[in-house]
Parts: C-alpha cells; sequence; structure tokens
C-alpha cells in the first residue's frame, strides 16, 4: 500500500492547506517567525508518514 492511500497522509494533506490559508493573513509582524514555523512544522507531518 503506498502511503498516499492513507487517510491519515490525505487528511497531514489537507491539514496543510488549511495552515496556508490562516498563516496567509497573519499580520506581517507574525509572517517571516510563527507563519515560517508553523508550515515547517506541518509539512513535517506527511512527511514523516510518508517514510
Amino acid at each position: 500500500m503506498d502511503h498516499k492511500d492513507l487517510e491519515v497522509w490525505k487528511s497531514s494533506m489537507d491539514l496543510i492547506e488549511l495552515i496556508y490559508k490562516i498563516t496567509s493573513v497573519f499580520p506581517d509582524a507574525e509572517r517571516y517567525v510563527l507563519t515560517s514555523k508553523m508550515q515547517r512544522a506541518e509539512v513535517s507531518i506527511p512527511s514523516k508518514i510518508s517514510d
């Protein structure tokens, strides 16, 4: 079974989209620090699942 068939992987990809939408409206002061950390943390979830 491919990791892309797993529901947990699909859900984590949906969460990535949500995080990017949410962080796109953050104030500029937060955009460079908090946004970057949130996006990197979220992207690591499906990456770990696919390992």
